[in-house]
């Protein structure tokens, strides 16, 4: 029996790639949602998606922590 042809997966684009980085951050993500994203996010992008995530979560820290000492 043949097996039905795959289709190479499709890139996704960078707002796909900081929506799925935010919900990694949180932690809730679908195991299909995973999959697909395994295979169709671009590495550069999950990169500098992330160092963007890591950066607005510092100035939400910061920001946090100036306003309960101020």
């Amino acid at each position: 029996m043949q097996e039905p042809n795959k289709q190479p997966p499709q890139k996704k684009s960078f707002i796909a790639t900081l929506i799925a980085v935010f919900w990694s951050f949180i932690g809730l993500r679908r195991r299909s949602d995973y999959e697909t994203d395994v295979t169709g996010l671009n590495p550069v992008y999950v990169i500098l998606a992330a160092l963007i995530g890591a950066a607005l979560f510092i100035a939400l820290l910061l920001a946090l922590v100036s306003l309960a000492t101020g």
